[in-house]
Parts: structure tokens; C-alpha cells; sequence
């Protein structure tokens, strides 16, 4: 840092900008801005916001001016004896060097607490490496496991579905076999049909032909007296009631008159 530029920066913790116009300067080589200086050091006692000291002389904290006119410089150390002069400069030389120590030393511990934050930036960093490539390596052994699984599943499928091909053309093969069958089975139902005698037909099987059937009277049974000595039993049938009921003497008998036996 080269003793000729104006470098100084303002001592309030939160500030730290370069100084220019006005400057507050303490017994304690301290330099603040203006507005922090006229901020801090309008209340009484008067503490220095960097070192924490009590400011209470009269000469202990001046307002003064960093850029001087030309008159200024010209008179204010006029009529001093040089030793005066000589001291004076060396304290503002003191002060000047204490200033550009103190930001030095600043900004190393600035440097060493960033590379500090670097450290421990690179070491979550490679912590996050570790984990993310560990979660990496798990991921590919869950993908190599799931394509395996999938292959079994691709083997199942294929197996399935030439079972089921299988069972189609089974499926098929029956279902043509169950139509022929039905098929056969139909036409055979109605030859049969055909042939059977239809109701109300008498058919004759010596010449083939049907006839009209004549209806036949079911047996009635006469009525009969209270005390049930006697029960007659006759058959109506129109072709059978004669044969049923004619009663023929034997051939010996016919020319013998009939006797009434008393």
C-alpha cells in the first residue's frame, strides 16, 4: 500500500469505505467517516466504536479536514520550532502507519477466515461427493437388479403367451369340433322328427300308411246297489262291446230247447 494515496478507510465495523471530505480522528488512532463519526460521538462520554475506549479529553477526538487548502497547509505549523514540527510529523506519520498495520492485519484475517469458509466449503462439498456417489452406486445396483427382474418378466410373459396361443388353437379345435358335432347333431333331430307318428294318427306298419285313430271310451263302471251283493262291469268300446258280451252255446246245445230250471 503506497504511502501517497489516500487509502484510509473508516474504523466503524459496518462501514469500512474510503474516507474523503471530513474524517473524525481519536486519541486512540482511530479514523471514522463523518456521518459515523458525528453519529457516535455526539453523545456524552464518548466511546470509540472500534477499541471501546472512553474519549474524554478535550483534544481527544478532532474533526478535521483530509484534503486542506493551500493557506492551511501554509500556516498551520508556521512559527513552530522544528523539533515541534518534527514531532508533529512523526505523529501523524504514527498514526498514518498504525492505520495501514491495523488494515493489513484486517484484511489477512479477512483472507484467513474466507479460506477457513473454503475449507469447510470444500469439505461439505466432498461429503455431498461421497454421498451423492455412494446414492449413485446404490441406483445402478437397483437398476442392474430391476433389469434383471425385468428380463424374468419378459421370460414369463413370452412363456405365457405361447401358453396361451397354445389354449387358443385348443380353443379352436374344439369350437370347430363342438359346431360339427352340434351340426350333426341338428340334422339327426330333425330326420327323427320327421319320422315319428304325429298325435291323433294310427299308423300301419304292414303298408306305411296313417290313418285316422278311432277314439277309444275309456271302462265305465255301473252303478251299484247299497248293499254290494253284485258289481257289472261293462266295456263301451264301438268295436269290442258285442264280442265282449256275446254268449255262445256250445255246438251240442244249439238244437236242445232251453229249459227253465224252477
Amino acid at each position: 500500500m503506497s504511502l501517497c494515496e489516500d487509502t484510509l478507510l473508516c474504523n466503524f465495523p459496518k462501514c469500512r469505505t474510503k474516507l474523503n471530505g471530513f474524517a473524525w480522528v481519536t486519541a486512540c488512532s482511530h479514523v471514522f467517516c463523518d456521518q459515523h463519526g458525528s453519529g457516535e460521538f455526539s453523545r456524552s462520554p464518548a466511546i470509540c466504536p472500534a477499541c471501546s475506549s472512553a474519549l474524554s479529553g478535550k483534544l481527544d477526538i478532532v474533526r478535521t479536514e483530509l484534503s486542506p487548502s493551500e493557506e492551511y497547509k501554509a500556516m498551520v505549523l508556521a512559527g513552530l520550532r522544528p523539533d515541534i514540527v518534527l514531532d508533529i510529523s512523526g505523529r501523524a506519520l504514527a498514526f498514518w502507519s498504525y492505520q495501514v498495520h491495523q488494515e493489513r492485519m484486517y484484511q489477512e484475517y479477512s483472507l484467513s477466515r474466507a479460506e477457513a469458509q473454503l475449507k469447510q466449503m470444500e469439505k461439505v462439498l466432498t461429503q455431498q461427493n461421497q454421498c451423492r456417489e455412494l446414492e449413485l452406486t446404490a441406483m445402478k445396483g437397483e437398476i442392474t437388479s430391476l433389469k434383471k427382474v425385468m428380463e424374468d418378466y419378459k421370460r414369463k410373459y413370452s412363456e405365457v403367451s405361447e401358453r396361451l396361443m397354445e389354449r387358443n388353437r385348443q380353443y379352436q379345435k374344439l369350437q370347430g369340433l363342438y359346431d360339427s358335432l352340434r351340426l350333426r347333431n341338428m340334422v339327426v333331430g330333425v330326420g327323427e322328427k320327421d319320422m315319428l307318428p304325429q298325435p291323433g294318427l294310427r299308423h300301419d306298419f304292414n303298408t306305411g300308411v296313417a290313418r285316422q285313430a278311432t277314439p277309444q271310451r275309456s271302462p265305465q263302471f255301473l252303478s251299484t246297489s247299497h248293499d254290494g251283493d253284485s258289481r257289472f262291469f261293462s266295456c263301451l268300446e264301438a268295436d269290442g262291446a258285442k264280442t265282449f258280451f256275446q254268449f255262445s252255446s256250445p255246438t251240442k246245445e244249439r238244437g236242445q230247447p232251453f229249459i227253465k230250471k224252477h
